[in-house]
């Protein structure tokens, strides 16, 4: 029978799936000590991306078949590293697209209409002094917005932004979209900066993605357009978007990702006044996080009992 480790909190019936797979040893992975004890000869890890796999894991685990994490991202793993090894890693995509594109478009929203500033007024008691309102706010609708990044997530933030009457344009590294990808237009990376009043990015991280909104392209933009980055902090170049921020290259920039997770408390960028920034929440909502927890578990479950799993970044593993 296969041995798992489970890594990471999940719920009573997603450890109830994992035991009728396996032998389950439950660790706390943020505890390296422990985490190595309990990898001993095991099959299978279900696990977040803070816990590091590398050759002391594999030393010790050298039947280890899958590495299934938590997350959508898997910037934080060697994949070249475990695909040499012959371990499959595993991801969540797909089930928190909504999520993030709720929260794109929740960004997109409050910058377009000065939501924090308006609220900041009425919090200070600026209305009740009757003193003047901020400035007037933009209207999305006949607005364009810039995708940088046509995924499943991308897509589900065009279907939204069709819905607010918004044009769409995309930028990918491939040429036709899906065939059920919402209505959008195509368009170099640098034409879609100069005609977009919103710039959202959503791609993966890699090598030819860090970076790659940095002052070259950043001065592409109107100085009325907003960049909203929700995929990962080095997607963009932070002091680059810093300093066009402070000379009002652009209007502002919604940013729930940054290149330090968790930033230096004084990092500068946060603390501008045409920035809005969050903690990295895409995904958290209860509903997307049980769904990641789930996927993960499913991934780590089909492949120690010899079945395809539902999301693998190195399929060529399995054959």
């Amino acid at each position: 029978m296969p041995t798992i480790v489970q890594a990471v909190p999940i719920e009573d019936e997603l450890h109830d799936m994992l035991a009728e797979a396996g032998d389950v040893r439950v660790v706390d992975g943020r505890d390296r000590g422990a985490f190595l004890e309990a990898v001993k000869d095991t099959d299978g890890v279900l696990l977040s991306p803070l816990v590091k796999i590398d050759q002391q894991v594999v030393d010790l685990a050298p039947n280890l078949k899958v590495v299934a994490t938590t997350s959508v991202g898997f910037d934080a793993f060697d994949v070249p590293f475990l695909t040499a090894n012959g371990i499959a890693l595993c991801n969540t995509p797909g089930v928190l697209s909504a999520a993030v594109a709720d929260l794109t478009m929740a960004f997109l929203l409050m910058l377009s209409r000065h939501l924090m500033e308006f609220e900041a007024y009425n919090r200070s008691g600026g209305w009740g002094r009757r003193e003047p309102y901020p400035a007037l706010a933009n209207d999305p609708l006949g607005k364009t917005i810039g995708i940088v990044g046509f995924g499943r997530i991308g897509q589900e933030v065009a279907r939204r932004a069709v819905f607010a009457g918004m044009k769409v344009l995309w930028y990918d590294i491939y040429d036709n979209p899906p065939s059920d990808a919402p209505p959008a237009e195509k368009r170099t990376l640098d034409e879609l900066l100069a005609e977009s009043d919103f710039v959202s990015v959503h791609t993966d991280l890699n090598q030819s993605s860090r970076h790659m909104i940095g002052a070259r392209e950043i001065a592409l933009m109107k100085p009325t357009a907003y960049l909203i980055n929700t995929s990962r902090g080095p997607a963009v170049d932070q002091k680059a978007l810093h300093d066009a921020l402070v000379a009002n290259q652009i209007a502002g920039a919604g940013l729930d990702v940054l290149e330090d997770e968790p930033p230096d408390p004084d990092e500068p960028i946060v603390k501008l006044p045409n920035v809005i920034t969050f903690p990295h929440i895409g995904t958290a909502t209860e509903e997307t996080r049980y769904a990641m927890r789930a996927l993960a578990t499913r991934n780590v479950v089909n492949v120690v009992t010899g079945n395809h799993p539902e999301a693998i970044v190195n399929p060529e593993v399995l054959g």
